[in-house]
């Protein structure tokens, strides 16, 4: 039969009107200050039981960070209590580009939703990646292409693009992202591809801390929410947690070492007395206009990954790594996290609607300034003697952590006697005021100007 002209061209339309509709969406949600629940109004909360539980992760390009977990944090249904708990979330080294991941679903299925979660106080929270699908059957087949392989070239179909960042309220929270099609199925699919790039490249720590990547199949048994690591942080209990008061009183530290309990005569008798004994001091360097300091602050102590991590005024240690530096790095590293909590910047937001976020590299530095050359100088742990130690180390000022430390040391030397530029640069940090320029107002010299200075003086130390 023949179909007439005008009814052809009807069939035509229609069947064009539904191809239209059918498309993939990626949904984007953005909670400013996450809890240990995911909870979007649109986009589904993790689960336990969807099909990435069950399939494998395998890293095809890049490498994981020691930090961080491994992949099983991507698809174990155990999600990270706090916004910055490198222990719970995968994430690629510091560095790297991004990478790439595959996940082998086991079989091939009908894939209806692929949803992924992130959680961090900045730069580590926006999600950046493309997801491609394969059934595994074309020819030329390549199961793991590198980065300088495009997916689509080797057997791969391109799902969907994700970039979450310029969210309103800035980077930093919880992500959720829902990727779907219209017509209800992404596909039928063996393999999925996450060709992941960092956010940012301003500094080495733009590398999302994945939470959770669920896939979701067309037909799903009774979903199974997944639930926090451990239950909702909250101030240890009374027979949990040992107590002290801060040297003026003004703030109650608890230590938890229940899932340690070796280290609690270390804990109560040489750690404590520091915290202690350092909080008011840290109070006075780093105060600022209208700012109240907590009055209260926690210390968890048990097994991990990593070294230590605070969100808000709760620290998180991991005992097997203090275990071997109870006589070396142990206390600083702790002192360290109380100068986080002291810190509070996110906490500028609420007042300043031009708030700027402040950069990495002073976020992490002053705590290893006050660390390294003010609490423990005489173990020399972040001035030349350790760039000696060090190989291939570029020696800048944004370079983190112990370099940022001892370029604040040479330049508050130099130019902020008594930390008064110390204040400065934490009030600005604090009120989401900071720009390069303030160098120059504090000093006379431009940073860059501050870096080529600093930089002449630890090479002739590490010449001498």
């Amino acid at each position: 039969m023949t179909l007439q002209p005008r009814i052809l061209g009807i069939l035509l339309c229609v069947s064009a009107a539904l191809a239209v509709q059918a498309e993939v969406k990626v949904t984007v949600e953005h909670n400013r200050d996450g809890t240990a629940a995911f909870a979007f109004k649109t986009v589904p909360a993790p689960l336990r039981n969807d099909l990435a539980a069950s399939g494998t992760f395998k890293v095809v390009e890049g490498e994981s960070d020691p930090n961080g977990s491994n992949l099983r944090a991507l698809n174990d249904g155990r999600l990270p209590q706090a916004e910055d708990q490198p222990a719970r979330n995968f994430f690629f080294k510091a560095g790297d580009d991004g990478g790439r991941l595959q996940l082998d679903l086991g079989s091939i299925v009908e894939v209806k939703q692929i949803n992924s979660y992130s959680w961090h106080t900045a730069d580590r929270a926006p999600q950046v990646y493309k997801v491609y699908g394969a059934d595994g059957a074309a020819a030329g087949f390549n199961p793991a292409p590198k980065r300088e392989t495009a997916p689509e070239q080797c057997g791969w179909t391109p799902i969907g693009t994700v970039d979450t960042r310029d969210q309103d309220g800035g980077p930093g929270g919880q992500y959720g992202v829902s990727i779907s099609d219209t017509a209800g199925s992404l596909g039928k699919f063996h393999y999925l591809l996450f060709d992941i790039a960092r956010t940012e490249n301003r500094d080495p720590f733009g590398n999302t801390f994945y939470s959770e990547i669920d896939v979701r199949a067309m037909e799903s048994p009774e979903p199974e929410v997944a639930a926090a690591s451990e239950p909702a942080a909250s101030p240890p209990k009374d027979s949990d947690a040992f107590r002290i008061r801060s040297a003026d009183g003004s703030c109650e530290i608890a230590i938890d070492t229940s899932g340690a309990p070796d280290l609690k005569e270390w804990a109560e008798q040489r750690l404590a007395p520091v915290l202690a004994e350092w909080y008011p001091k840290l109070v006075t360097m780093l105060p600022s206009e209208g700012y109240n300091p907590p009055t209260n602050f926690s210390v968890t102590i048990r097994p991990g990954r990593g070294v230590a991590a605070t969100g808000g005024n709760r620290i998180t240690a991991n005992a097997d790594w203090l275990k071997r530096e109870l006589d070396g790095e142990a206390i600083g590293a702790l002192l360290h996290e109380e100068v986080h909590v002291i810190q509070q910047y996110r906490g500028g937001r609420r007042n300043n609607p031009d708030y700027k976020r402040p950069p990495g590299w002073l976020v992490e530095g002053i705590p290893d300034y006050i660390r390294w050359f003010l609490y423990e100088p005489q173990s020399h742990g972040a001035d030349a003697a350790y760039f000696k130690t060090r190989k291939k180390l570029t020696i800048k000022y944004d370079g983190m952590y112990r370099i940022s430390a001892n370029f604040l040391n040479y330049t508050i030397d130099t130019y902020g006697k008594n930390q008064k530029l110390l204040a400065t640069l934490n009030t600005a940090c604090r009120q989401g005021t900071y720009t390069d320029e303030l160098w120059k107002t504090q000093t006379g010299k431009s940073l860059e100007e501050l870096n080529e200075e600093w930089q002449f003086a630890v090479l002739k130390q590490l010449v001498e």
